[in-house]
């Protein structure tokens, strides 16, 4: 067993089994309804905590808004006006009206989008405009179950305390965490998740 291993296996004998906001984007299986939840929610955790993401969360489904459709078919404007208490809401209606104008419009649905390859799929969100490395693998991994580890200021915060490197660039440590596991979206969904658990421990 590597140090990576070892770490995954002491947060998870630590925590169990990741709760709370993690428990639907580490639900395996997950429904239609579910994976388009999960990449609404990757737009509004941008910059936000989970309270106040909730709160959005919650105007929208009032509204009958539950699908990446739903989205689409909206106005900016109204979708910033549900979604205001994520923060930087006009920014984050922009992003998700166009992120849902570019799955319905190129794939329809996630089933569909699922089947290309993860490389070009990564490329094209990274050309979305508002979608970085960490949302746009955020989105491969918990909604389309493509096996990219995720990094996150947790993540980097992680590295440097345990010191299992010194460059915290995204890419490098991506592979660093992809090349001392095996490629298993389960196995990095579970991980990732524990690694923000356990970061905002404060343990």
């Amino acid at each position: 067993m590597n140090t990576f291993e070892k770490l995954y296996n002491d947060l998870k004998r630590k925590y169990g089994k990741p709760g709370g906001q993690w428990s639907l984007w580490c639900k395996r299986p997950k429904t239609k309804s579910e994976k388009e939840e999960v990449v609404i929610e990757a737009i509004l955790t941008q910059r936000a905590n989970w309270k106040n993401v909730e709160l959005a969360l919650n105007n929208l489904k009032k509204a009958k808004i539950n699908s990446l459709r739903d989205v689409y078919n909206l106005s900016e404007e109204k979708l910033a006006i549900f979604i205001r208490p994520s923060g930087f809401y006009r920014a984050k209606a922009n992003y998700l009206f166009h992120l849902s104008e570019f799955i319905i419009k190129n794939y329809g649905s996630l089933e569909i989008m699922k089947k290309v390859d993860t490389e070009e799929l990564r490329e094209q969100l990274l050309a979305l405009k508002g979608i970085g490395p960490e949302t746009a693998d955020s989105i491969l991994l918990y909604a389309l179950n493509k096996p990219v580890f995720v990094i996150d200021e947790y993540t980097r915060r992680l590295v440097d305390k345990k010191k299992l490197a010194k460059n915290l660039n995204y890419d490098f440590l991506q592979n660093l965490f992809e090349k001392n596991l095996k490629k298993d979206y389960r196995l990095y969904q579970d991980f990732h998740a524990l690694i923000v658990i356990d970061g905002k421990s404060g343990m």
